[in-house]
């Protein structure tokens, strides 16, 4: 599906126009580059692979170098192929007028770290409840993870304390309240994984 790279600028809350205020994520999307053109006769299917965001030319290899050479331009930080382009070629850039007030896109990001967490703020758990007996110190524990003889072990998936966060969230369904297409801001509503200033992949 056709889409763009963009990255999160923040919230913020804008009116409707029966006067509701509703909160709304801004997005810096795009211009993004047209990097590489994918056919069904050399690479198996048919797409296009965009980049976006500036990389200093010290830390970028020699053959992605030549790789941004060839669509004759600057190195990018961020490539992720899209498909159902149409009528694009090598070099071409890619702006918000892709999408339309109104419509509806999701968002790909990476969800906020949050580190090693317990069950409570992990999973939800309640906690022990009534502090009695003895149970000074076990208030925020997870209890009992599994049987005796049988089965022996513990289950796999069982909810226990671990990593937060950090990991590919999709939000859907988000509606396009405005754009704003002389500063490349697309303004959905809700709000999309990841912290202030990361990168974030929309689709349409």
């Amino acid at each position: 599906m056709p889409g763009i790279i963009g990255r999160k600028v923040g919230m913020t809350s804008i009116y409707s126009a029966e006067g509701k205020a509703m909160p709304c994520t801004v997005i810096e999307a795009g211009p993004c580059v047209v990097t590489q053109v994918k056919t069904q006769d050399r690479d198996g299917y048919e797409a296009i692979q965009l980049g976006y965001g500036d990389r200093k030319e010290k830390n970028t290899p020699n053959a992605l170098k030549g790789h941004f050479k060839k669509a004759n331009t600057t190195p990018k930080a961020k490539l992720v192929e899209f498909k159902g382009f149409e009528n694009v070629n090598l070099g071409d850039l890619v702006n918000v007028d892709i999408f339309e007030e109104g419509e509806y896109v999701s968002i790909v990001g990476t969800s906020k770290g949050k580190g090693f967490q317990g069950v409570v703020k992990r999973h939800g758990f309640g906690g022990v409840g009534q502090a009695t007996h003895g149970q000074h110190n076990r208030l925020r524990a997870p209890g009992s993870i599994g049987a005796c003889s049988y089965p022996a072990r513990v289950f796999k998936g069982m909810r226990m304390g671990g990593q937060m966060g950090n990991k590919r969230v999709v939000a859907e369904n988000l509606e396009v309240l405005k754009i704003l297409g002389d500063k490349n801001l697309l303004v959905v509503k809700g709000s999309i994984p990841g912290s202030k200033g990361s990168t974030v992949t929309i689709l349409k």
